[in-house]
């Protein structure tokens, strides 16, 4: 999928073939190819999930900690490398169905903002963390599409926005 960006979408065939296996061994893992864009979401979701509680931990204050998770997705797009492959697998993912997903990345992400959400005063922490997780992967995705990287700029302002929501 990296290796055809968002030019074309690989079959099963090309992609056992890049990986030296045969169609029976894929078919042992996987039903179909969705099954396979699915798993990769969902392995990403949580290696991203991963990362990001680990810069939040640094943070020493309930925004700081917001901060770090806010800068943390925004930066998938920063690399050339990473955000290409990024590109790709979100660009072959578009076809999925949703029982093939077993949980979005955005909630996934969400979890790890409820805390400093609350600590913040927010009085409906949930809901609030899935409103600025899927606002800040909406961003993402557009920096994505744009192939453009954010600037230090655009993680304060996303983060002033964030903060303010919660404040209101």
């Amino acid at each position: 999928m990296g290796r055809c960006g968002i030019a074309s979408r690989p079959r099963v065939a090309d992609i056992v073939a890049a990986a030296g296996l045969s169609n029976d061994a894929f078919y042992r893992h996987f039903s179909s190819k969705d099954e396979l864009v699915a798993a990769i979401l969902e392995d990403g979701a949580e290696r991203l999930r991963s990362y990001l509680a680990h810069q939040m931990e640094r943070a020493t204050t309930p925004a700081g900690r917001l901060r770090a998770w806010i800068a943390g997705v925004l930066a998938q797009a920063a690399d050339d490398e990473s955000a290409a492959t990024t590109r790709a697998v979100l660009w072959n993912a578009g076809g999925l169905g949703e029982a093939l997903v077993t949980g979005s990345p955005a909630t996934v992400l969400a979890t790890l903002l409820e805390g400093p959400l609350a600590e913040l005063g927010s009085p409906a922490a949930a809901r609030d963390a899935s409103l600025v997780a899927h606002a800040v992967l909406g961003k993402l995705s557009e920096y994505l599409r744009r192939g453009e990287c954010p600037t230090d700029q655009d993680v304060e302002h996303v983060t002033a926005f964030s903060l303010a929501a919660v404040a209101r």
